[in-house]
């Protein structure tokens, strides 16, 4: 579905990706590893088209993202869930939902896919007349998964969707996460919290300053010692 080719990405002078080639299938929940700094967010905004390659290519399904605009590449079904959230606070909780639908045209489904978001976030079919700006951090978080859903993505983009959240939260999200995998939807997914993201993925990357350093399937690198020691939180052998 999704294919970077020896992207290489730069802010200024500052060579950020340096020829990453990361590959999804149709289906998967593909993970991205790695410390702060390592190229992770920077892959997603890439694919987003936020940021641009100065080489390289990435095809989803067909089409170059290099050459189309970001506006475009959501209506291909490339939908990113930012790392911090970026809900609009001034809007409620429902207009924010309907800001991720604003390039469809089936306004039926639309109102279907708000009852199918309140329900796997039933705090937010609680709290839909409520500003955004009112929301913990929590809710502010199920409510920029909810607005990337509400797009209908063929291909989600998830970043760093537990950062800075209470525990309980995050098996909340974590969960959801699981069920949109399950139902068919492909995730390329940040995290920090390498454990969960082990947790519910089919394969990952472990990418250091800017480069692919390690692939394999979550068991590969669950079992390697370097994961182990720098990512888990185990000992070094």
């Amino acid at each position: 579905m999704l294919k970077l080719e020896d992207v290489h990405v730069y802010y200024g002078q500052v060579h950020a990706l340096k020829g990453i080639t990361v590959e999804v299938q149709e289906g998967e929940l593909v993970t991205l590893l790695g410390a702060n700094g390592a190229g992770k967010s920077t892959t997603l905004m890439t694919v987003s088209g936020i940021l641009r390659p100065r080489s390289g290519r990435i095809i989803f399904e067909g089409h170059d993202l290099t050459k189309i605009s970001p506006y475009d590449i959501v209506r291909l079904g490339v939908i990113q869930c930012p790392e911090g959230r970026h809900i609009f606070g001034g809007l409620t909780v429902r207009e924010n939902l309907l800001m991720g639908a604003v390039q469809r045209r089936d306004r039926n489904d639309v109102h279907k896919d708000l009852g199918w978001v309140c329900s796997l976030f039933p705090v937010l079919g609680e709290r839909l007349r409520q500003t955004g700006a009112t929301l913990s951090g929590g809710e502010q978080q199920m409510l920029a998964i909810g607005r990337a859903l509400m797009a209908r993505p063929r291909l989600l983009l998830l970043d760093e969707p537990s950062l800075g959240l209470a525990p309980v939260i995050v098996q909340t999200i974590f969960g959801v996460t699981q069920q949109l995998h399950q139902r068919g939807v492909t995730i390329l997914l940040v995290e920090q919290n390498a454990r969960k993201a082990l947790q519910v993925a089919n394969r990952g990357y472990l990418l250091e300053t800017g480069q692919v350093v390690m692939s394999g399937t979550v068991e590969e690198l669950r079992a390697n010692p370097q994961v182990e020691r720098f990512y888990l939180g185990g000992s070094a052998e």
